[in-house]
């Protein structure tokens, strides 16, 4: 019998395949996982086609070939690792590398594209891949994102306190789960893109570690002030975005006329994560026993999640690793999640979430 499926994801940080091999037959099962680092100049590729003016065609789709290997190699590795035989998985649920998400305007229409080709996966693997997971609520009406709220509320909604779920990772976006009632969901704006940005143009590092140099500055009130009152922050949910719009020329834009020292402009950047998502989340929960609980590479951010935790002090703070499932693979398990339930012809998406038309089986699938 096929018992497991595996979930691929890789996020607008773009610096790694993170792979998960799950068992859904009793439960929710993380039989292994594996993250499947870029190389320096896989990264700079992607960077580059994400941003807005370089959309060359050929680039695009060498890297979908070049990616489409990539993440098939890293099934294999997973599977090797595991010692589970390929005829042993039941699907792959690949989101694959987003190099543009733009959700529709009134003169506009939404696209979002993803590459990786599934057709090489599942050539290379043997094994059914399911990709493609945006376009149909998009088709549907919908902004095509978040798609990980239908799974937070499968796995994490508790019956005796209301849960919220925070990922963050290039950019973040909450599940808000009541104990009863609708679940929400929508991106509440940068989380690590645009720290990662301004210290890597700074110090040519990654990421912050830590946070440590984000609190060797100092926030500047004005500048958060000004970041915070972005049209953006202010949109009613649903509502999605990307590195398409915060990234480095949107900041530069904010900051020509604050002389600032990089680490000031480091910890107010920080400062502006923590306070849109708190924002966002205090505009959801009511009265009662709430909880929040963080995934995503900014749970690692220790200073990010102190100042979280102050920003919120009448809830609960702490990461997914409190309700058994580590906070770096929470994404790649939920596209493992919904290849699951394309496979059983279930749908994938909340409507009141994406705001599409209704509930969508996504994806498209790509027999082994």
């Amino acid at each position: 019998m096929k018992r497991y499926y595996v979930g691929l994801m890789s996020g607008t940080s773009a610096d790694a395949i993170d792979a998960v091999l799950v068992d859904f037959s009793t439960g929710t099962a993380i039989k292994q996982t594996l993250s499947h680092p870029y190389s320096q100049q896989i990264s700079r590729e992607i960077r580059a086609l994400a941003r807005p003016g370089t959309n060359e065609i050929e680039r695009a789709l060498s890297l979908d070939v070049l990616l489409g290997e990539l993440f098939a190699d890293t099934v294999q590795k997973l599977l090797h690792l595991a010692g589970v035989a390929a005829n042993e998985v039941a699907a792959i649920g690949s989101h694959g590398q987003t190099i543009r998400h733009r959700p529709a305007t009134i003169n506009t229409a939404g696209f979002s594209w993803q590459v990786a080709d599934p057709n090489i996966i599942a050539e290379r693997t043997g094994i059914t891949t399911i990709a493609d997971f945006r376009r149909r609520d998009i088709a549907a009406g919908g902004q095509g994102a978040p798609l990980v709220p239908a799974f937070h509320q499968s796995v994490f909604q508790s019956a005796e306190r209301h849960r919220v779920i925070v990922n963050i990772g290039g950019i973040a976006n909450l599940t808000w789960l009541p104990i009863e009632g609708t679940v929400v969901g929508f991106d509440t704006g940068p989380g690590n893109t645009l720290m990662d940005a301004w210290i890597q143009q700074h110090q040519q590092r990654a990421y912050d570690a830590e946070g440590a140099w984000a609190i060797s500055g100092k926030v500047n009130q004005p500048l958060l002030a000004e970041l915070l009152a972005d049209p953006f922050f202010m949109l009613p949910f649903p509502k999605s975005t990307g590195p398409e719009y915060f990234n480095l020329a949107w900041l530069e834009h904010k900051i020509h006329q604050h002389l600032l020292n990089p680490e000031d402009v480091q910890a107010t950047l920080l400062a502006l994560t923590s306070h849109s998502i708190a924002q966002a989340i205090t505009t959801l929960a009511p009265s009662g026993p709430t909880d929040v609980f963080v995934c995503g590479g900014g749970s690692k951010n220790h200073a990010l999640m102190k100042s979280l935790q102050r920003q919120l002090p009448d809830f609960s703070v702490s990461s997914t690793t409190m309700l058994g499932v580590d906070p770096m693979w929470v994404e790649a398990l939920a596209f493992a999640w919904l290849a699951k339930q394309t496979m059983e012809s279930k749908t994938g998406n909340l409507a009141a979430v994406t705001g599409a038309k209704g509930a969508r089986v996504l994806g498209g699938i790509y027999p082994g």
